[in-house]
């Protein structure tokens, strides 16, 4: 995993060179617009702020750009929620967030609004006004983390031309739960810690290809753990979403916003020509 919160460098002329190009770009193309869904266990924040390389909380907008008042507990994006508020964190402004809280079993109206939002959005005409990705948290903490919540939104809900990322957090809590599982089955502790990295793999597996099974499955996924360490980052996030983005543009302005991964700009710019 790519570490895009150390130092970098001193910057080459061709690092100089990808900055100018990508800031040309920001300053053409707006800000890189998310929408983030999840529950308030699902490390939604930590994601952000691991993103956008602060340990502050977002500020947050309403529709009209009026900046208001919310509490944010560290556990999760809570206070005055609606998903067309949008959180901008001071240390890179070039990401606008929108925050879903995610689905219970059996409701619909979160649902609704999110089906509804990202319809409204696709219709912009300002580039900078639309939903440019999802990312879909999901906590493997839970004894059951694909729920009937998930099923429906990727069996019936399609988001059109915008790629959702599905972020698999906390999956440090499935190598406890394989030790837990193997010392059941008879396995002393020594050996159920050596045989839980292969147990892992298998139930990993194993929710891939159930979310693959889907009408609408995810363009990308990735597994996050131990987020909550300063040495961790979240370089498997933004090289999956670099790969989903489906065109030049978006994914130029996607690594213009990483301000610390000037080396995945170098490669991008690469192996793409991106025309203003």
């Amino acid at each position: 995993m790519s570490n895009i919160l150390q130092p970098q460098a001193a910057p080459s002329p061709d690092t100089k060179e990808a900055e100018a190009r990508y800031a040309e770009l920001k300053k053409k193309a707006g800000r890189f617009r998310v929408l983030i869904i999840g529950g308030a266990n699902a490390g939604k924040t930590t994601i952000l702020k691991k993103i956008c390389n602060t340990t502050e909380n977002p500020e947050i907008y309403n529709k009209w750009g009026r900046k208001i008042k919310s509490n944010l507990e560290p556990t999760g994006l809570r206070g005055n929620h609606t998903i067309e508020n949008e959180m901008v964190f001071r240390s890179n402004p070039t990401f606008i967030f929108h925050d879903s809280c995610g689905f219970e079993a059996g409701g619909v109206d979160e649902f609704v609004k999110v089906k509804k939002f990202v319809s409204d959005r696709g219709e912009k005409e300002s580039f900078g006004d639309q939903i440019h990705v999802i990312w879909y948290c999901i906590a493997m903490d839970d004894d059951r983390p694909i729920t009937h919540a998930e099923r429906d939104f990727f069996s019936k809900s399609g988001t059109g031309k915008v790629p959702v990322v599905v972020i698999f957090t906390k999956c440090e809590a499935l190598e406890l739960k394989a030790i837990a599982v193997l010392e059941d089955k008879g396995y002393d502790f020594d050996e159920a810690v050596e045989k839980a990295p292969a147990y892992v793999e298998r139930e990993l597996k194993n929710v891939h290809q159930t979310m693959e099974t889907m009408k609408y499955c995810p363009k990308g996924h990735v597994y996050l753990q131990e987020l909550e360490k300063p040495e961790k980052d979240c370089g498997d996030l933004v090289q999956c979403t670099v790969k989903v983005l489906d065109n030049n543009v978006l994914q130029g302005l996607f690594i213009a916003t990483q301000q610390n991964c000037l080396v995945l700009a170098i490669k991008q710019s690469l192996r793409q020509q991106i025309k203003f």
